[in-house]
């Protein structure tokens, strides 16, 4: 779970604003000053509320991220809703833990771990305080709420990292693990097809009631449900709704810097204290060396040269010097505030712009569909007034300007009784709605992911019903033969493994089944980092690491054949492999995946005995998904 954290926080908080040094405590997010500051609230844990204000930040500091990768599925922006939620539920139990065993940080330590975050780092080379606020209030902090946000985040950081830190396995644990991880098997094995069970056998009637009452589900009508339905659909709109041209220049002059965006460089930057160092070092820099030998020479590191991705204005006298050089590029010395700095040009970015004409039709897009939009909410609190007087859902419908439907009978899927599809929107969210809503209640207008709002009441309801035998005596006799036939062929190769087991060969075993014998090449145990077993099925190639050599295993194919494989050789990893500094390595980062367990699981510990109660529709409202 921390490690899924870790690279979730990555994900949105450090390409905001915090960096790669940040990510030590990035991961626990927001300190105890933020919760209680408001009624509303999208979760309590341990009797601490979390804003949804505070659920609502993080959120869209974590969708804004995404989506510059490309539009969110409404799929995705529901799960980053649910990560960003679990991150806080976490952070809330462990400050209470913190605060239990009195955790704190110093404005020292506060302040120094912010002032080191590379991303605040101006050109200058030093911490930029006006940088640092512009950043940190695009993400949606003050300066206060950001230095609450790491000195929480250091607490739990103490909490976590003493109980998950610097641990160590024993040599000889460490060298049974890496032997277990690394063991090859090789195998010979044949392939049963499912001819070998012989001919199908014929059922009697009570064989086949029988199979039919064992399976409801599968031979039952499906429920259908009585529904008479309203809605209304941003396309209705198309003749009442229009934008004009001075709309969409303003609308583009409020986007500009989406479609505007400077050419920018990543920097690094070397100070000296007079300009005859600095020429010195230039000249360096002329005779071959390179720009990292320089900062070697001065003990700076990576880190301590790089002055970020900035455009010609951020460089201010500095960029037209900056920005005539190609990549890789060094300046000559440049008056800086202090002393004189060699700048150098690690990457290029192009800057792009899209004219208005470029973008005038997206724009018109996006305006419409916020117009419609506001159109559609006022005609849903329409309807509510007109239902609120005792009209019912078609009356009040009507007044409001929605389309009315009804439907005698539909399924889950929007179709009727005799297969064909409903007169009704297909709308896979409509559809669910009628599925959840109570029969003969009123439901409120709900929107759903394409813009249209619906109103669903449903009038009746037929539950599902077992088909007769009659009428499905096809389907049901061919499942049942296949069950037969499935169970047989198990037979029979569990028959062929034992004799193969019991002679260490498929030789004989093969002549009876009339199958020939193929090797496996090497195999590695299954696991998160293998992709199968190459010929044997990942549960197969299970069984295969579970028994000794000599010995035979069997399971199903995919094509429903099944396979019979004796493990023919055993292999481990030479003792040299792991040896003196590599087996050190090997324990250190077995010790580290441990620990990451137990932090893991203080987590969900602090967090069970909080107790944890979600609002659930908050969390809805919060991130748009009201009506799912």
């Amino acid at each position: 779970m921390l490690q899924q954290m870790r690279k979730y926080t990555k994900s949105w908080i450090s390409s905001l604003f915090l960096g790669l040094l940040a990510l030590s405590f990035g991961v626990w997010g927001i300190a105890d000053i933020f919760r209680g500051n408001s009624d509303t609230s999208i979760a309590t844990v341990g009797g601490e509320k979390i804003p949804v204000e505070l659920f609502q930040r993080d959120y869209r500091n974590v969708t804004r991220a995404a989506a510059q990768k490309g539009p969110l599925k409404p799929a995705q922006a529901r799960a980053y809703g649910q990560q960003v939620l679990d991150g806080l539920i976490d952070q809330t139990a462990l400050d209470i833990t913190a605060g239990r065993y009195g955790l704190t940080a110093t404005d020292e330590t506060v302040s120094a771990r912010i002032r080191a975050i590379p991303n605040f780092i101006g050109p200058l080379g030093t911490f930029d305080h006006n940088l640092f606020l512009r950043m940190i209030d695009q993400a949606g902090f003050s300066e206060q709420s950001f230095v609450e946000y790491v000195r929480g985040a250091l607490r739990r950081d103490q909490l976590v990292g003493a109980a998950s830190s610097g641990l160590e396995m024993p040599a000889g644990y460490a060298r049974a693990l890496f032997n277990y991880l690394n063991e090859a098997r090789a195998a010979d094995y044949i392939v049963v097809p499912a001819n070998a069970a012989g001919p199908a056998p014929t059922p009697t009637d009570a064989e086949l009631e029988a199979y039919l009452k064992a399976h409801p589900r599968r031979f039952s009508t499906p429920e259908y449900r009585e529904v008479t339905f309203a809605w209304i659909a941003p396309q209705d709109l198309a003749g009442k709704v229009t934008v004009n041209d001075a709309q969409l220049k303003q609308q583009y002059e409020a986007e500009k810097s989406q479609y505007v965006v400077p050419e920018k460089r990543k920097l690094e930057q070397i100070t000296y204290p007079d300009l005859a160092s600095a020429k010195a070092a230039r000249g360096k820099i002329d005779s071959g060396s390179s720009f990292g030998d320089l900062a070697k020479q001065k003990g700076l590191s990576t880190a301590d040269i790089q002055i970020g991705d900035l455009s010609k204005s951020e460089l201010g006298d500095r960029g037209d010097a900056a920005f005539k050089l190609q990549k890789d590029g060094v300046t000559q010395p440049l008056k800086a505030p202090i002393g004189y700095a060699l700048i150098h040009v690690v990457s290029i970015t192009p800057g792009s712009t899209k004219s208005f004409d470029d973008v005038k039709e997206e724009l018109r897009k996006q305006l419409f569909a916020q117009l419609a939009g506001a159109k559609i909410t006022d005609i849903s609190n329409q309807y509510i007034d007109e239902n609120s007087r005792g009209q019912n859902l078609k009356q009040a419908a009507t007044k409001a300007g929605m389309h009315v439907g009804h439907a005698a009978a539909v399924d889950a899927h929007g179709n009727t009784p005799d297969g064909a599809k409903a007169a009704m929107p297909s709308d896979p969210e409509f559809l669910a709605q009628i599925f959840k809503a109570e029969v003969g209640e009123e439901g409120d207008p709900f929107s759903t992911k394409s813009g249209t709002t619906y109103v669903v009441k449903v009038d009746g309801m037929r539950p599902p019903k077992l088909k007769t035998l009659d009428s499905v005596r096809a389907d049901v006799t061919a499942a049942w033969q296949n069950e037969q036939q499935n169970k047989r062929l198990e037979a029979k190769a569990k028959q062929l493994a034992g004799q193969a087991s019991a002679a260490h060969s498929l030789a004989n075993v093969a002549g009876s089944a009339g199958a020939k014998v193929q090797a496996s090449g090497p195999l590695r145990r299954p696991g998160p980092n293998t992709r199968g077993g190459g010929p044997l099925p990942t549960p197969l190639l299970t069984k295969v690491f579970s028994v000794p050599a000599g010995q035979a295993v069997y399971g199903p194919a995919p094509d429903g054949s099944y396979i019979v494989a004796l493990v023919t050789a055993v292999q481990h990893p030479p003792a040299m492999l792991l040896q003196g500094a590599g087996l050190r390595r090997f324990a250190g980062s077995v010790g580290q995946q441990a620990g990451q367990d137990i932090g893991s699981g203080l987590t969900a510990a602090a967090r069970a005995k909080a107790g944890v109660t979600v609002n659930q529709q908050a969390l809805d409202r919060a991130t748009g998904n009201e009506s799912s």
